[in-house]
């Protein structure tokens, strides 16, 4: 990659940073205000990514000098909006004046204040990292640097042993899955079909146009990761970099489940419990490294969720609004099902929002997000707006959040209506992932269903027996286990998922904790915090809602661990505070020690099951067969099908050797499109001309195959020899072949 390259891949890097400075409140009392200003800072960047490949690609400039223009203007537009905002006021001195501050203040008021229990100190504390005073939250990015740097300071010099090895494993699967995202080449096998292919398309033709393909899914899956990837693409010409978007993805969810577990009165401890659980499940670490979209879309639900939480509590501003459309538009647009959790959210923030505006005792908010006051009793507070005239602000609040998500998502679903007849794309998608049936026998099927795969474990007979139950009952109640209305495509109940594969590995662990939490929400609250119970009762609600919505909609099938990936992240935060409170009563006797010694057996067992999954895990492994540090690149491409590496290139050399320009394509639904573009690239880079020689578009007749130089072949021979022109001579191994016209 050039030098120029690493300054635009640099660039996302630069906006992130200076936009989190911008955006963080400047208001008391917000908890995690940086947090909240990453969160802020994500979803613009988000945003800006998403609708710059949406006008690009309309005006047909899907290229590297558009994208780096707009790059480089994005760029200056925050640097000069973080100079304009910059405090006059925030001189070295005061700078370092706020630094004591947030040191005095942190250790006398914060959440880790009892250092005898690791949880909050008795009395109402403000929440963590919200002691910042105004100069160090306007001093720009130096001050948010050093403010975060104090932190880490103040977190090494007071946390106790326990939590410094919690911050200290999180720290250590983070870097370990950074190193495997940068050595290990895309693998995925979802990625190999159609989430690359689909990026090497639109750099190909420089638009966002469908053309014709036999993969319908390159076409009318949500695309929102794919455009991230585009720019990294365009950017270093080549995948190198594709598996950071993923891994900081879960960065991003492991951030936001800990705010969020300070907004529901978590302490210091109780948050980086939320963030071991989170980062040693192995769904969480293995999909880190990869270029599936899992946990691009949970960590879009995950901000949604943490700005309705913020919803609760306080008015929102125009700020609020706009970040909360920015999250539901890219939730949508990166995978649909992340809508079943963000969806009752809305519902809650849109519940919450009205009652603040009748009830005058809620905080208000400024049309920037800024807190105004909690009263209009407070004396120094203004006085507010008539009732009538706070719901109307409220229903337009809420109108600008459909409208912003709308403009996200939108061109896409008028791309999908304009070619299906319908937004969510053609009949075989609508029907092959959604319920067909929704009668209470069969949901509770499925639900236990899919509850078995998520919670499998290595246990063989309790696997067995546990699935040999569930189809008895199934039967029992008069619904077929294998029913195809709630089981995808030809797949059978049950399936092993204990294995550490990222496309299908259970969590049993965090999984349960988050159960047990979610329970003790709902039904005894103040076990797990002392205040904020309505809040803590009604995310609790809306999360097993959201469950129980995923259980009644999506089919159960063998890869459905990962599409429950967004509501384990958001479940994740409740058992976190289940577990400090476990903790915080460990000094007692009988049942509470033996519980407190059955978490951290939990604790380090999940411990384990993090390294495990970074070094044995699949497809992008740390020790053993397919090692990142002992497999070649097109060896670790193929680690999913390696019989098929050498079939690939035999023959992409013979359709190179023959100087082939425009090469057809004959595929099956499921077969690897992307080693083609890969290996037929031109000597300087430029992506070959690929045609589909089938299409599943009724409206995109694929290319005559006599129109073509060469064909090239994925799947069984009589497929590709109907579609070979006479004449032609077919050379063809086990699963690859090519085609070539008669010598002239």
């Amino acid at each position: 990659m050039s030098a120029a390259g690493w300054m635009l891949v640099a660039a996302p890097v630069a906006a992130l940073v200076s936009l989190t400075a911008l955006l963080r409140p400047r208001a008391a009392g917000v908890v995690a205000p940086h947090r909240l200003g990453l969160v802020r800072a994500a979803l613009l960047t988000g945003v800006f990514a998403v609708l710059t490949v949406e006008v690009l690609g309309a005006l047909d400039a899907l290229t590297l000098p558009a994208f780096a223009l707009a790059w480089v203007l994005f760029v200056a537009g925050v640097a000069v909006a973080v100079g304009w905002r910059r405090d006059p006021a925030a001189t070295p001195a005061a700078v370092a004046g706020s630094r004591r501050a947030v040191l005095v203040g942190a250790a006398v008021g914060g959440p880790a204040a009892d250092q005898r229990t690791g949880g909050p100190a008795s009395g109402p504390q403000p929440p963590a990292d919200a002691v910042a005073p105004p100069t160090t939250v306007r001093g720009g990015v130096a001050a948010l640097l050093s403010g975060w740097a104090d932190r880490l300071t103040h977190l090494r010099r007071t946390a106790t042993r326990g939590e410094r090895l919690l911050a200290g494993t999180v720290l250590a699967v983070v870097l370990t899955e950074l190193v495997v995202a940068l050595l290990a080449e895309p693998n995925n096998f979802d990625s190999q079909t159609y989430h690359l292919p689909k990026v090497e398309h639109w750099v190909a033709q420089g638009s966002l146009e469908f053309w014709p393909t036999a993969i319908h899914r390159q076409v009318t899956i949500p695309p929102g990761a794919e455009y991230l990837l585009l720019h990294l693409r365009l950017f270093t010409g080549g995948d190198a970099l594709h598996n950071l978007v993923q891994w900081a993805a879960g960065l991003g969810c492991l951030l936001v489940a800990t705010r969020i577990t300070a907004q529901l009165g978590g302490g210091r401890r109780a948050q980086l419990l939320t963030a071991f659980l989170l980062a040693t499940t192995p769904m969480v670490a293995l999909q880190a490294t990869s270029t599936q979209t899992d946990l691009v879309a949970a960590a879009w639900a995950a901000c949604a969720a943490t700005l309705v939480l913020d919803g609760l509590r306080r008015r929102a501003g125009l700020t609020d609004a706009l970040a909360l459309g920015a999250a539901t538009g890219l939730t949508a647009l990166t995978k649909t099902s992340g809508l079943i959790a963000v969806g009752p959210l809305l519902l809650l923030w849109g519940l919450a929002q009205l009652r603040l505006a009748v009830r005058p005792d809620g905080v208000t908010a400024d049309p920037a997000g800024r807190a105004l006051g909690r009263s209009r009793s407070d004396p120094t507070d203004r006085p507010g707006p008539s009732g009538a005239r706070q719901v109307a602000r409220t229903v337009g609040g809420s109108l600008l959040v459909v409208l912003v998500a709308a403009t996200v998502v939108g061109p896409f679903l008028a791309r999908e209506t304009a070619e299906f007849g319908h937004p969510l794309g053609p009949p075989r998608l609508r029907e092959s992932i959604p319920m067909e049936r929704h009668d209470p026998a069969a949901v509770l099927v499925n639900a236990l269903r899919i509850g078995h795969t998520a919670f499998d474990t290595p246990l063989a007979p309790l696997r067995a027996g546990t699935a040999e139950a569930i189809m008895d009952g199934s039967r029992a109640v008069g619904v077929d286990p294998q029913d195809r209305a709630i089981t995808f495509g030809r797949e059978v109940f049950p399936v092993p998922s204990w294995y550490p594969d990222e496309d299908r590995v259970a969590f049993p662990l965090a999984g349960a904790l988050a159960l047990v939490g979610a329970v003790v929400a709902l039904a005894r609250p103040r076990r797990l915090v002392p205040g904020r119970l309505g809040a803590l009762r009604a995310y609790a609600g809306v999360v097993v809602g959201a469950v129980v919505l995923h259980t009644a909609m999506i089919k159960w099938q063998p890869w459905g661990n990962r599409l429950l990936l967004y509501a384990l992240v958001l479940a994740v935060p409740l058992a976190g505070l289940w577990v400090d409170a476990v903790l915080r009563r460990r000094a007692g006797t009988g049942r509470r020690s033996v519980a407190a010694g059955l978490v951290v057996t939990v604790l380090a067992t999940s411990a384990l099951a993090g390294v495990l999954a970074l070094s044995y895990g699949f497809p992008r492994r740390l020790v053993g067969a397919g090692s990142v540090f002992t497999t070649g690149e097109w060896d670790t491409r193929f680690l999913r099908r390696p019989q098929w590496a050498d079939e690939f290139r035999w023959a992409a050399s013979a359709v190179r050797a023959s100087d082939a320009r425009r090469i057809g394509l004959v595929q099956q639904n499921d077969n690897w499109e992307y080693p083609w573009w890969l290996l037929l690239r031109a000597d300087d880079g430029r992506s070959p001309d690929l045609v589909a020689l089938q299409s599943v578009l009724p409206d995109r007749p694929p290319a005559d195959p006599t129109s073509v130089d060469a064909i090239v072949c994925t799947g069984p021979r009589t497929q590709c020899a109907r579609l070979v022109p006479a004449g032609w001579t077919i050379e063809y191994r086990d699963h690859v072949g090519y085609a070539l016209p008669p010598a002239r």
